[in-house]
């Protein structure tokens, strides 16, 4: 793998991570809006449960995964320099799944009481239930532009054009705050589902149809349900539509399992989870977006070794939130203070929350890794065997997650998912490493092992510091957990600094080099 090839994923990588992280601080801001207008009560909780049946339409239709399979399909009419046929294959495809697509957005809206129940069996409450109903109905036709729209942007990243796709979440996110903040004090919770919908159509529809115009998009009114390249896109993509990936099954899970649960369990639930995915969407979504096309031409041109080699690397810098995730565990009340408790969302929610957000933690380096080594799979276009095998894996810890909420209510729910996808993430890789034959494996754990060493006693030293500065300040208060929360990140970034260069980690070496090189300049400016 040549130099120049490492250096396009890192400018892919920073332009997604920079995207991701915008992204995220702005889903915060959009969390952050949704607790102070509504807490953790029910209709917060029913807002939650309106995406379960759009979610699982999303799923079906394979919207999320469009970049992992029309890529290899169109990149390789690039190659050929046959771009025009490559745009015959996307109408063809986006002709024929958006009519089906439709086709299941009318028949959900019709039966949608029907699959709020089913899906969400424990709610006891009729008007969250009419509520949740009503929410999923505005939230249902967004879909289809998440789904249109995903095309329009694999097209973008075939061509190595990453700018424009990465505005979508953050067109999507500001969508839902503006939305919600402008209708929430009319029409409650719903102008934040209004939100979705808009988002999703400015932003993952509208914005990308330009930046496709842009590289000369060409659209056929044609249906051809024979075409190869139709049945091989079916062929990936079934897999994807009836397996079950982590991301979607702890949503659904979640909200599932919270159902039975007390009220505001679910909305508690998914405010830490989303605390924790901004972890996981830089060192997971942003990097696996940015090194897939890249993975899929070393897999085109049969560079197994390379693929390993990236695939390696790029594990060990995923290691790294596993300190961070030390990190947000031992701040955790701080974090929820911090971001959340304000109007509605009293010291009792963040008290519930902060006590949740730890066990969400602790699986989100699998979370991470798991993105990562899937695409592994995806790239040399065996979709199959990740989705059969993660589909297994949740089915199975099913029981587990179960005994888990009995046992621990809804922090057991949490722990149950982090398990579930750290024994996914475990042997999914052992998987790929056997049938890849990568001779690098033993140096990914042997990293492993050494991170998550350093992030205990990194951790232990501010568990002290956070004990001694708990006399000092109030952390029920925001001023209070702002100055704990402060010191003890300046500690962790001497701590984590320290341990990069006394045990020579490159990979944390690195990082704070890059950081120095985009601050330095500014700073003497």
């Amino acid at each position: 793998m040549n130099n120049n090839l490492l250096k396009k994923v890192g400018l892919a990588s920073f332009i997604m991570m920079a995207s991701v992280f915008a992204s995220r601080v702005i889903g915060v801001f959009r969390e952050m809006a949704i607790a102070g207008f509504g807490g953790i009560n029910a209709g917060v909780d029913a807002y939650q449960i309106a995406f379960i049946i759009p979610e699982i339409l999303n799923h079906i239709v394979a919207s999320g995964f469009l970049s992992i399979t029309f890529i290899p399909i169109f990149a390789h009419y690039l190659s050929l320099n046959r771009k025009d046929q490559g745009y015959k294959v996307f109408s063809i495809i986006i002709n024929t799944f958006g009519l089906l697509l439709l086709c299941f957005i009318v028949v959900t809206l019709i039966w949608t009481p029907e699959l709020v129940h089913f899906f969400a069996p424990g709610i006891q409450d009729p008007e969250t239930f009419v509520l949740a109903v009503k929410m999923t109905r505005i939230i249902i036709p967004a879909q289809f532009f998440f789904f249109c729209g995903g095309l329009f942007m694999a097209i973008q990243f075939a061509n190595e054009k990453f700018f424009i796709p990465a505005l979508a979440p953050l067109i999507y996110n500001l969508s839902i705050i503006c939305c919600g903040l402008l209708l929430g004090p009319f029409i409650g919770m719903e102008g934040f589902a209004w939100g979705v919908l808009a988002g999703a159509f400015i932003g993952n529809f509208a914005v990308q149809i330009i930046g496709a115009r842009k590289l000369g998009i060409r659209y056929y009114p044609i249906l051809s349900f024979t075409h190869p390249d139709l049945i091989k896109y079916i062929k990936l993509t079934l897999p994807l539509m009836i397996g079950l990936t982590m991301t979607f099954s702890t949503e659904i899970l979640l909200k599932f399992f919270g159902s039975y649960l007390d009220e505001g369990s679910i909305a508690a639930m998914n405010y830490a989870l989303r605390v924790m995915f901004i972890l996981v969407g830089l060192f997971g979504q942003a990097i696996g977006v940015a090194s897939y096309p890249f993975m899929a031409k070393l897999a085109q041109k049969g560079d197994i070794s390379g693929l390993n080699h990236l695939l390696n690397k790029t594990l060990k810098f995923i290691f790294l939130v596993i300190p961070i995730s030390i990190l947000f565990m031992i701040l955790s009340q701080e974090i929820i203070t911090i971001l959340f408790q304000r109007g509605q969302f009293n010291a009792q929610a963040t008290l519930v929350t902060a006590g949740i957000l730890p066990f969400f933690m602790f699986g989100a380096f699998a979370f991470s890794a798991q993105n990562i080594v899937s695409r592994g799979f995806y790239a040399t276009q065996n979709t199959m065997f990740p989705a059969v095998f993660t589909t297994i894996c949740v089915v199975l810890t099913l029981p587990l997650i179960f005994w888990l909420m009995k046992t621990m209510g809804v922090r057991g729910v949490a722990l149950g998912l982090s398990l579930s996808v750290i024994i996914q993430a475990v042997i999914l890789f052992e998987c790929w490493s056997k049938k890849s034959s990568n001779l690098e494996k033993k140096g990914v754990y042997l990293f492993l092992l050494k991170i998550i060493s350093l992030s205990l006693i990194i951790g232990f030293f501010l568990f002290v510091t956070k004990y001694g500065l708990k006399n000092l300040f109030d952390q029920l208060t925001f001023s209070g957990s702002i100055s704990i929360s402060s010191i003890i990140g300046v500690e962790f970034l001497f701590l984590f600094f320290l341990a990069g260069a006394v045990f020579k980690i490159p990979e944390i070496l690195m990082l704070y080099e890059n950081i120095f090189k985009k601050l330095l300049p500014r700073l003497k400016k």
